[in-house]
């Protein structure tokens, strides 16, 4: 008889572990809360080690026939000096891609393994006859709640974020500009838009409805390029506003045949710009540990040993530079330890 997995969450971390473990044999099925597939999302970077995940599931061509590279990248100042240059893949370089484009790609794929269920959401996970069950509904995961209490709920970073894309202004570059306190931030996206975003320390729920443009031209007035063009095309409508949350370390990304992955276990600020590439790293991980095998707790022991300490350590990581960038005073000592840290080049 077939295993069975019970996913719970139709994102990426979801779907993409649907289509590892269906490619496995596995009978599986995902229950996802909303209704669709978002319409809407700014670009995701698919860093290497995420595209070669995608090439485990057989999608990795996909992403990289819809996707923009990103063949360079810098760290400029408000004036438009540059700070540093990063280091990007020439072999293989970053696919910037935007989150429905993605999950499209996924969803086409997961549909020939898997039995998709929108509208369908799961309110106790004891309610579920499955042999595994994977835990990927988000940062604000309910389930993770469920399994180790009400002390692991996500948690406001301190940080806020604007984004949106603008039409005609492609680029092939990656440029983020450092400020007192506050970044922008502009990538590639498919079909020649240029993707944006801008991030900043503030309270939480400090929202401007109606006047987030007008906010932002007040707090950028001045930048240079490519920070003002941006600005310039921007309007109301084009712009999502959103806190960052993140999920407390967790002491075990297991409880019992349950296993956390992507964003319920390990939702980071999106500083590295690698939450989505942790997620797909966590899918083909994780079918790889469940094959190799004999039992389904071996594998997922296998799984939390090796998923738990890199992903903890890229949040950590995260948090750091998401620090630095909200610096408001010694910015040329700030400056010095960027270019530091861009010395050992990217995280693996």
């Amino acid at each position: 008889m077939r295993r069975h997995a019970a996913i719970i969450g139709g994102g990426i971390g979801g779907l993409a572990t649907a289509i590892a473990l269906g490619n496995d044999g596995w009978r599986v099925t995902v229950h996802e809360r909303d209704a669709a597939l978002p319409a809407t999302g700014t670009a995701l970077g698919m860093w290497p080690a995420a595209l070669r995940a995608l090439d485990e599931i057989k999608t990795g061509h996909l992403v990289r026939e819809t996707g923009a590279p990103q063949q360079s990248g810098e760290v400029r100042r408000p004036d438009g000096s540059r700070i540093v240059t990063i280091r990007t893949p020439t072999a293989d370089p970053i696919h910037l891609i935007s989150r429905p484009a993605l999950l499209r790609i996924l969803h086409r794929t997961a549909t020939a393994t898997a039995d998709l269920r929108f509208s369908d959401p799961v309110d106790r996970i004891d309610g579920l006859d499955a042999d595994l069950v994977v835990v990927a509904d988000g940062v604000f995961s309910r389930t993770r709640e469920q399994l180790f209490g009400s002390g692991y709920q996500a948690r406001y970073s301190g940080g806020t974020a604007w984004r949106g894309t603008i039409d005609g202004m492609a680029t092939s570059t990656f440029v983020e500009v450092w400020g007192r306190g506050v970044k922008f931030g502009v990538t590639p996206q498919e079909g020649g838009r240029t993707n944006w975003f801008a991030a900043a320390g503030a309270p939480e729920g400090d929202f401007h409805p109606g006047a987030e443009a007008a906010t932002l031209r007040r707090m950028f007035d001045g930048w240079a390029a490519p920070v003002s063009q941006v600005l310039d095309a921007v309007t109301e409508g084009g712009i999502l506003r959103h806190d960052v949350y993140v999920a407390p370390a967790l002491p075990t990304h297991v409880s019992g045949n349950a296993v956390l992955i992507g964003d319920a276990a390990h939702a980071m600020t999106p500083d590295l710009g690698r939450g989505a590439c942790e997620a797909l790293i966590d899918a083909v991980t994780l079918a790889e540990c469940l094959r190799a095998a004999s039992t389904v707790a071996g594998g997922l022991a296998a799984y939390d040993s090796r998923r738990r300490p890199a992903t903890r350590r890229l949040s950590r990581m995260a948090a750091a530079a998401g620090r630095l960038t909200r610096v408001r005073h010694a910015l040329p000592i700030r400056d010095g330890l960027l270019r530091a840290s861009m010395l050992a080049g990217p995280p693996a």
